[in-house]
């Protein structure tokens, strides 16, 4: 049951019971929701799930099945990014557990991690100003532009349904999708980003926000074209199936506009990196007497929660931002498993309301997380130990225009 905290103005909430997660978002959170709060039929948000997929990855074969599509039984990705959005499994580890595998696969599958970091450091640097396109965006199609997707067509319908489902899609899909929504159908790209926000479990604005520029073109230059060839190469069969088989209204390359470079500040240079990665060392100015948890550090890894295995950790779901976003009930389903877990382990103090509310006065511990609303929010609070993000490359000074770059290789493939 629900009761004010006594300390902040939202209410402090049971922690999830094991199993209940599902029924507990319902009936705490179900008037936040996008839809009906169910559990993703894939994904568990605990880190006993996590540790047990991150040991069963292999990467022998990734590099040719990454982007397989169908059959499912064929595909060469991971599936680990719900839990490392969310903390559960770090960059680091990650990188680490595929060391000693085939070359070409360990290379291919360490780049898309590092494109996973060359997002967070472009969200790190920008904050919101992540959501302004880095190019003038090409003009609408020629068809003058469409509501959403043609769900009739068999390679729309089916991977939407698995992003409704599951709350997650391959890369290759997540493409499919972008492409179609803006390149083909002239549609603002952060709408569709929008979209996929509110089913993704490993939905963060800087993942999701990066990878919807790099396909509609408008952090390249170069946009990536969904057509036919795509669906018949990656899930050979599936056109098959479509009532369009003999008309496909994507079967030739569509024209693409590119469009020409935006002047947005800091993207070529950070004139304060040491704000921007935070803290290198451990930065502590008196005992805390609790662990501030959120979305991004909920692992067992997390620094702060580490050093203070004694402290109690609080954990606030922040009413006024899901009002806002209003996620599909599988991303909060996610998060409470996860609660659920962590209260079996240690004691754990769950609030709806203010974060700034519910933690003030309180002698914070923390792990520095890059995103804007937690410096904003870390700024207002007595955060007496703060630990360093697990950056995989910490962020320096130099230009971010462009991943590639960045990376010091010749292009994304």
């Amino acid at each position: 049951m629900a009761a004010a905290t006594g300390r902040g103005r939202g209410v402090r909430l049971d922690p999830p019971r094991p199993g209940d997660e599902a029924a507990w978002v319902t009936r705490h959170l179900g008037h936040l929701c996008a839809d009906e709060p169910v559990p993703s039929p894939r994904f568990r948000g605990t880190q006993a799930a996590a540790d047990a997929a991150l040991a069963a990855f292999d990467v022998g074969g990734y590099a040719a099945r990454r982007n397989v599509v169908e059959p499912v039984a064929g595909r060469g990705a991971s599936g680990l990014s719900p839990w490392i959005r969310h903390g559960l499994l770090t960059l680091p580890a990650v990188w680490a557990h595929v060391a000693g595998g085939p070359v070409r696969d360990v290379e291919k599958f360490r780049d898309e991690l590092l494109w996973q970091e060359y997002a967070r450091h472009l969200y790190a640097r920008l904050g919101p100003r992540i959501a302004t396109p880095l190019r003038h965006e090409p003009p609408p199609a020629a068809d003058g532009g469409a509501t959403g997707w043609d769900r009739s067509m068999r390679c729309i319908e089916v991977n939407l349904a698995e992003l409704e489902r599951d709350g997650w899609l391959v890369n290759q899909t997540r493409m499919w999708l972008a492409s179609d929504w803006t390149v083909r159908r002239g549609n603002d790209w952060r709408a569709g980003e929008d979209r996929f926000f509110t089913h993704l479990l490993d939905g963060s604005r800087a993942a999701n926000r990066a990878g919807w520029q790099w396909t509609t073109g408008t952090a390249t230059g170069r946009p990536y074209g969904f057509s036919r060839r795509q669906v018949d190469k990656r899930a050979p069969g599936l056109c098959d199936t479509c009532p369009h088989r003999h008309a496909c209204p994507i079967e030739t390359w569509p024209d693409a506009a590119v469009g020409r470079p935006v002047e947005v500040e800091l993207l070529g240079r950070d004139p304060d990196p040491q704000r921007t990665a935070g803290p290198a060392d451990p930065q502590i100015s008196g005992e805390p007497d609790v662990v501030w948890l959120t979305a991004e550090s909920l692992g067992d890894d997390d620094p702060a929660l580490a050093a203070h295995p004694d402290l109690p950790a609080v954990f606030v779901l922040d009413d006024a931002l899901l009002a806002r976003l209003r996620l599909s009930g599988k991303r909060l389903v996610f998060l409470a498993e996860r609660l659920a877990e962590l209260a079996g382990e240690r004691s754990l103090g769950l609030h709806l309301g203010s974060p700034i509310d519910e933690l003030a006065g309180r002698r914070v511990a923390a792990t520095f997380t890059p995103v804007p609303g937690w410096r904003r929010r870390a700024a207002t609070l007595e955060i007496v130990a703060q630990y360093p993000w697990p950056w995989l490359r910490r962020p320096t000074g130099r230009s971010l225009r462009s991943f590639s770059a960045w990376n010091g290789r010749r292009r994304r493939s």
